[in-house]
């Protein structure tokens, strides 16, 4: 790359790069030091669960918007033309699915981290590889999203690599540290807007330099860069309307079902409603954010045309391409470079921070307080803390790796992507398929895994021996998009010269959106099969609102004692006088009920005060039926839905 086009920040930039750290840094020592100040493990890992609707939604919609989604999508666009718009199409099942099945059963359960689901559903041994998977996923992914956009910066402005990369590091980990997730929340707000505004403001100044927004459209369609509906139904076909809108639904419920980073942030909502409410409210975000992506990826079109920065040898890969296209468009606009980089931390901000508290939760929850059950709420949270911290630290050493190895980024992308698959898999099995036991959901993860990897590491290495007879020019990959697809070379060539692949290497040709599909559905097959070879669930083992009903539902038309056989007809606390006359006899699996209980929201109790009472007395006798509040939470939740 020449000397020559390397665009250096004014001081305003700096100035307003620093606004944003500073002021992320704010709202995390705000929340620190006021409200409970964070001095139980509830309001720091949980925000006291009284957050409402619109925080937690924008939370959700920033906490994935990494900054390397900001960097992927519009390169990919430009490259490749509008068809990853369909991706929007699978947004719609991605967010009623989780709204409707994983909120539900997983606040109904009190739950403070998800795998704690998995104890109660199968026992122990799968909590603890369901949590072991995800701390290994998260690890490796958040040095990634830290080191990948500082990397970009450098190499177009000459931005201090290090500079960028430790003043992230520390900050986020300063806010999540004190603030607790009321703070990762409230920053990750802070932080939506200021992407909007930094990718709004490209795409406007941009346009009126191209000639406006007709103009831009022209261009498009001229270059062929407006994708109309391609129904192939190959999945080896990288995007179709498919792989994006079909494969896509599964990438979505493993990143808003069950993922933990963001199960938290609907566990953290007053109400079961506001819950369910908040993905709702993602739903345009999630439109507007790949429609900002997509629109950029055009003016970016309408300024190069096909001659891209990339083939002049400008930029080395298609994420610097975009940040070259900014640097270029703002050229004489001092403070807007310094607006989008903002804009581009700031998702990378909000991904890293939502990591942290979630790993430390998860830690914390599943790998803690089960075997030191004794600790008093002090020391407990005086731990989180020292998690969130430590996380960081980890976070940083993860960057240090990421830049020896180099290569490495796209590996540590596929990573995320070939972990979440198994993960929703194995919550699949547990929620929809009673008679699954605990050997199955092993062993169905482990083969999950295996499929995973076997898949993504075949791909890799049939990529790399493929990659060297194509001309350098056209052998980047994108990051978080194009996972582990097949080199990329222009459209003309992958359309007509693509020989049919056969055996092992259409597996490995895979499009990379249909991988969480197709791990998460080995992860459910073999799992049933092990399970009914070793004995499937009884109806009578599983702990009450564990399963969600799907089955029964689709069955309906079966007689009552097949279903019956079938373990068809375990309800999921659906009518508010349902409940009341049958508790959830969790009690012999639920240790720390009663904890959540003492620190439930006033709003679900006020109204049921003397029930609560009553209750609570028939507990100390009977040591059955959760305390109250729980149960009393389920019928205010039920008759507001």
């Amino acid at each position: 790359m020449g000397e020559v086009v390397q665009m250096h920040f004014t001081t305003v930039d700096y100035v307003i790069f620093a606004l944003l750290l500073v002021a992320s840094a704010g709202i995390g020592l705000f929340y620190a030091f006021s409200g409970g100040r964070q001095r139980t493990t509830q309001e720091f890992l949980m925000a006291d669960r009284s957050m409402s609707c619109l925080p937690v939604s924008l939370s959700l919609l920033a906490t994935f918007q990494s900054a390397v989604a900001i960097l992927g999508a519009p390169s990919e666009v430009y490259t490749f033309g509008t068809q990853y718009w369909f991706l929007g199409c699978s947004y719609f099942l991605g967010l009623l699915i989780p709204a409707h099945v994983f909120i539900p059963v997983f606040y109904r359960l009190r739950l403070s981290s998800t795998y704690e689901y998995l104890e109660l559903r199968f026992n122990k041994t799968v909590r603890i590889c369901g949590t072991v998977t995800f701390i290994f996923q998260m690890v490796i992914y958040m040095g990634v999203v830290l080191y990948a956009p500082a990397l970009a910066l450098n190499a177009v402005t000459g931005f201090d690599l290090w500079g960028a990369v430790l003043a992230m590091g520390l900050v986020c980990t300063l806010y999540t540290a004190l603030g607790g997730l009321k703070a990762v929340i409230w920053t990750d707000v802070f932080q939506t807007v200021v992407m909007f505004a930094g990718q709004l403001a490209v795409i406007v100044v941009g346009a009126s330099q191209a000639g406006g927004m007709g103009e831009v459209w022209r261009k498009a369609i001229n270059g062929s860069r407006i994708a109309g509906l391609d129904l192939n139904p190959d999945p080896l076909e990288r995007h179709t309307f498919w792989t994006l809108g079909v494969g896509g639904v599964f990438l979505m419920l493993a990143l808003y079902g069950v993922n933990q980073a963001q199960v938290q942030r609907y566990l953290s909502s007053r109400t079961e409603k506001e819950a369910v409410m908040s993905c709702y409210v993602v739903f345009p975000c999630q439109q507007i954010v790949l429609c900002l992506g997509c629109l950029m990826g055009l003016v970016m079109f309408a300024r190069y045309g096909e001659d891209s920065p990339l083939d002049k040898g400008y930029v080395k890969t298609n994420d610097q391409m975009v940040l070259y296209f900014v640097m270029d468009v703002f050229r004489d606009l001092p403070g807007l470079p310094g607006l989008f980089v903002a804009c581009l931390f700031s998702g990378a901000l909000s991904t890293i921070s939502s990591a942290f508290n979630s790993l430390a939760t998860v830690t914390m929850e599943d790998l803690i307080k089960p075997y030191f059950p004794n600790m008093t709420e002090a020391k407990a949270t005086l731990l989180s803390k020292g998690l969130a911290l430590a996380y960081g630290l980890v976070c940083l050493a993860m960057a240090y790796l990421a830049s020896i190895m180099g290569s490495v980024l796209q590996a540590a992308f596929s990573i995320f992507g070939m972990v979440g698959g198994p993960l929703l898999g194995l919550f699949c099995l547990g929620m929809f398929f009673p008679w699954a036991n605990s050997i199955g959901a092993v062993v169905g993860l482990a083969a999950g895994l295996a499929m995973a990897f076997w898949i993504g590491i075949g791909n890799f290495v049939m990529r790399a021996s493929a990659a060297t007879p194509v001309p350098p020019l056209n052998t980047t990959a994108l990051p978080l998009f194009d996972n582990m697809t097949t080199v990329m070379t222009t459209l003309a060539s992958v359309t007509t010269a693509k020989p049919r692949l056969t055996g092992v290497e259409a597996l490995y040709s895979l499009s990379y959106m249909w991988y969480s599909a197709h791990n998460s559905t080995t992860v459910v097959v073999v799992g049933l099969i092990v399970s009914l070879l070793t004995g499937p669930m009884k109806e009578k083992d599983l702990t009450p609102g564990t399963v969600y009903p799907v089955l029964g539902t689709l069955l309906f038309f079966l007689p009552e004692r097949y279903r019956e056989k079938l373990c068809c007809v375990t309800p999921l606390a659906q009518k508010p006088k349902e409940i009341s006359t049958q508790p959830y006899q969790m009690a012999k699996k639920d240790r720390n009920g009663s904890a959540h209980c003492k620190d439930d929201t006033v709003a679900e109790d006020r109204d049921t005060a003397s029930h609560r009472v009553q209750t609570e007395e028939d507990d100390l006798e009977t040591r059955i039926a959760l305390p109250s509040c729980q149960l009393t939470a389920h019928t205010v939740q039920e008759t507001a839905l």
